[in-house]
């Protein structure tokens, strides 16, 4: 039996906040093993099980998982249908998991697009978790960076419009009070899987400083071990923010 993965003490004191993720290659993952691709998108859920148990694990206090984005309603009516199927036993089924290991679940997107079931369970889920203090889980479902900040832009309008804006105050923290996030840091870290090297309209805001790491390893497969390789990776970081 292989070692339990554990961070440096560099690593450790060098924790990311807040950490991203594209969760990419579950139907490649299918693929090269001759399966449909929805046995890619359940076998990724064992993966999201794995990722959010060693997020809280080793300290991290956001995980935000891009689950399901405004462009895959494109899909296959079938494909789309099985997702929502294993999205709403997810939420239902882990509960327990995520009482355990004091984890606090909340959602960004177009929620109202999920179907009716799912939106019903998602919100018995968050209530069941909403005591809990330690990782805070964010599932991006139905979620489109542009539609975000499409959203974020009438909102403001809104305000100026009634005059309880002047537009002269908008300014970084007007836009970032406005956008799904608003509760919560920007992220430090984002991670995608498979290989892939774009962000897919994948918090277009947020992830203007945060550090990338891109692995080939496809997230069926992604598990603690990859977590912690990312994290040393970015421990490795030298942050600027546009400074020297």
């Amino acid at each position: 039996m292989s070692a339990e993965p554990k961070l440096s003490a560099a690593a450790q004191a060098n924790l990311p906040t807040h950490v991203a993720v594209i969760m990419d290659g579950n139907g490649r993952w299918a693929k090269q093993r001759g399966l449909p691709r929805v046995e890619g998108h359940r076998n990724g859920v064992e993966s999201v099980r794995t990722i959010v148990r060693a997020a809280g694990e080793v300290g991290i206090k956001y995980l935000t998982l891009y689950a399901f984005s405004v462009e895959n309603w494109n899909r296959p009516k079938d494909e789309v249908d099985t997702l929502m199927k294993y999205l709403a036993r997810f939420l239902k089924n882990e509960i327990g998991e995520l009482n355990r290991n004091n984890v606090r679940l909340e959602a960004i997107g177009q929620i109202w697009r999920l179907p009716e079931a799912v939106q019903e369970q998602l919100a018995k889920t968050r209530a069941a978790l909403a005591k809990n203090n330690g990782l805070t889980l964010i599932l991006a479902l139905s979620y489109g960076g542009r539609t975000e900040l499409i959203e974020a832009t009438r909102a403001i309008a809104e305000k100026v419009k009634t005059g309880a804006l002047d537009p002269a105050e908008i300014n970084e923290r007007v836009i970032s009070e406005h956008v799904y996030t608003r509760h919560w840091p920007d992220p430090d870290l984002m991670i995608r899987t498979s290989g892939e090297m774009r962000i897919s309209n994948f918090l277009l805001w947020q992830l203007s400083y945060a550090e990338f790491v891109i692995t080939q390893t496809l997230w069926p497969d992604f598990r603690k071990a990859h977590l912690c390789e990312a994290l040393e990776e970015y421990a490795r970081r030298h942050r600027r923010f546009g400074g020297v």
